[in-house]
């Protein structure tokens, strides 16, 4: 197995980052020919999802997601929370990455990972500005 990590720094409250590019190099140095990449973030209030690449689409994700979880609800989760010494004001942000999920699986043959033409690893924030950081896990076929 090899793992390396990808940190970023994000700018944004909500923020959507392609990451393929940074994925496909550390396939590339793990010399693995065959086997599966998964991409895995380390924060519940981000995700991980595969789509197209456009910036039409990411606006309405945005938007979308937006529907779905207005950022005005009264959520349980937007209380003080004893254990942490704050008020939790991220409820938003949980439910978002439930929904895009917080990981992505590809094969690996010939040392290449297989995609579809369109498609891209988007890392999405939704708790930012924040340092981030995405585990790239690459298990090699036995």
């Amino acid at each position: 197995m090899y793992v390396e990590s990808i940190t970023l720094l994000t700018k944004e409250y909500n923020e959507y980052t392609v990451i393929t590019p940074k994925v496909l190099d550390i396939v590339k140095r793990s010399g693995v020919q065959n086997g599966t990449v998964t991409v895995l973030t380390k924060h519940t209030t981000t995700g991980v999802t595969v789509n197209e690449a456009l910036e039409c689409l990411e606006s309405d994700i945005e938007n979308f997601l937006g529907r779905l979880i207005p950022e005005d609800y009264p959520y349980s989760h937007a209380r003080m929370l004893r254990d942490y010494g704050s008020t939790a004001g991220n409820p938003t942000g949980h439910l978002k990455a439930m929904l895009t999920g917080n990981h992505c699986h590809f094969p690996v043959i010939d040392g290449e990972m297989v995609r579809g033409g369109a498609q891209e690893i988007y890392f999405c924030e939704f708790d930012g500005p924040a340092h981030r950081t995405i585990n790239v896990i690459i298990q090699e076929e036995k």
